[in-house]
């Protein structure tokens, strides 16, 4: 090697020096006995850069363990846990790139975005950015990669897009510890053994004596990943209309109401994941969402006043009486609000000339940033709400199904008793009810199996399953 980077001074949570005197010393066998060698070194290393003073302390340990470590090994779980129940075998297999979805070319382009960054920036001995950039990406993997593919993992057989989902999460993960190895060498190399020696015996022996990724910059698309963020934070806001409106998630909405700064518009299938992510039937783009938002004017009298002294009392009047959404519109068209009063004054009024009070109407929630807006209907339907109790059963019956030790692909008997409104919604839902819980019967009677009481949206139900 040719440089050597060694750690800055440690300090105590209070950025105290260390001393036995003072009694804040931290014993190094004691931490990494609890918190262990990764867990410590990923907190060095995102902390700061690493010749810097460091304060040391198990909250900020115990965050990078949940935040990267956690979700990194939660992700490879995951792929084992499927990739054993249906013996996948990665070096038999082959992806067809020709049929990836767009959020199998999302993920490995960013893959490749990632691999450029960390490489880049270990060169320039960017230590916190180097990491920033694999939590990123790990986090990309694990909430929305993993999360919205999941079905795809669920599927009988090994049909070509099944095939393509488990062999472009195995190269993402693949890479990732190839990349993060030098950071957290010792899961990393635990994820190896498990993952690629126990199916690759043409392997290296251990990770760290892999080469280190190269990027390749013909897998990067800009477009795609640029598309995927603006659904990211289309669906961030609107995840935060959700709570402000405090509809549970399982609750269908009828519509929302986008707009946003940027000149390209979104192609329906990101459209599609927007309205499944947050369970909205129809989510629509607009150039302007003012209509959702009731304004009231008032004149500025430091500025009016001396304008037009002897109308201020027409001009209030008509401040009042106006339509505020139309007058909104106008002022943001025009940079003013113009009118004539009696005795034929043209009355021009810019943003500076008005106090503009704004608030929301009833039933609709708004959330917006800098660049976007997003207008939540919350107006619930009749149907709506039917639907709402349905997506709450499998809810429940999901949970009873894991309570009751049932492997993922048990098909099983649904008995239930409850109010009369249940009993319609699943007169409703009852195909829709089985075919998401892999019930092959759904019946009304004294629950038996596995049984439990709910409380779904104010109803009592009670609810049996038993595996078939």
């Amino acid at each position: 090697y040719e440089n050597v980077i060694v750690l800055g001074h440690v300090q105590d949570e209070n950025g105290q020096k260390m001393s036995k005197s003072k009694g804040n010393a931290v014993d190094p066998v004691d931490a990494l006995n609890e918190f262990g060698a990764d867990a410590i070194r990923w907190y060095f290393y995102t902390n700061s850069a690493p010749w810097l003073p460091n304060r040391f302390y198990g909250k900020a340990v115990t965050e990078g363990q949940r935040k990267f470590l956690g979700t990194l090994w939660n992700t490879y779980a995951f792929y084992i846990l499927y990739a054993n129940i249906d013996g996948f075998d990665p070096t038999k297999y082959t992806p067809d790139r020709e049929s990836l979805t767009v959020m199998d070319r999302w993920i490995l382009s960013k893959m490749q975005s990632m691999i450029r960054s960390v490489d880049k920036n270990m060169a320039a001995y960017r230590i916190p950015e180097s990491c920033t950039a694999l939590e990123e990406f790990v986090d990309d993997l694990s909430n929305w990669y993993v999360r919205r593919c999941r079905e795809r993992f669920w599927k009988k057989g090994m049909e070509q897009d099944k095939i393509n989902a488990y062999m472009t999460l195995y190269t993402a993960l693949y890479n990732t510890i190839l990349c993060a190895a030098p950071f957290i060498p010792f899961m990393t190399d635990a994820i190896y053994q498990n993952m690629i020696r126990s199916v690759d015996q043409t392997a290296k022996e251990s990770v760290h004596l892999c080469s280190f990724p190269v990027c390749d910059e013909s897998q990067i698309d800009p477009e795609l990943e640029k598309a995927m963020d603006e659904v990211l934070n289309v669906v961030i806001l609107g995840r935060a209309a959700r709570n402000a409106s405090g509809l549970k998630n399982r609750q269908p909405i009828g519509a929302m109401f986008v707009r946003t700064d940027k000149d390209e518009k979104l192609e329906q299938y990101y459209i599609d994941i927007i309205e499944d992510e947050l369970n909205v039937k129809k989510v629509e783009f607009r150039d302007d969402v003012s209509e959702f938002t009731a304004y009231t004017f008032k004149p500025q009298l430091k500025t009016v006043g001396p304008k037009y002294g002897k109308n201020l009392g027409f001009i209030r009047k008509t401040l009042s009486e106006i339509d505020g959404g139309r007058a909104m519109a106008e002022l943001n068209a025009d940079g003013a609000l113009k009118f004539t009063a009696p005795d034929g004054t043209e009355i021009e009024l810019g943003r500076d000339d008005l106090l503009i009070d704004s608030s929301k109407k009833d039933g609709y929630v708004t959330e917006e940033d800098i660049h976007t807006t997003v207008v939540l209907d919350t107006n619930l339907s009749e149907e709506l709400i039917s639907e709402g109790f349905m997506r709450e059963i499998v809810s429940k019956v999901q949970t009873m199904r894991k309570e009751a030790g049932f492997e993922v692909t048990d098909h099983i008997e649904i008995s239930y008793e409850g109010s009369r409104v249940l009993y319609d919604v699943i007169d409703r839902y009852g195909d829709s009810i089985r075919h998401d819980c892999l019930a092959d019967k759904l019946v009304q009677t004294e629950p038996y199996g596995y049984t439990k009481s709910w409380e779904i949206n104010g109803e009592i139900m009670e609810i049996g399953v038993a595996k078939i």
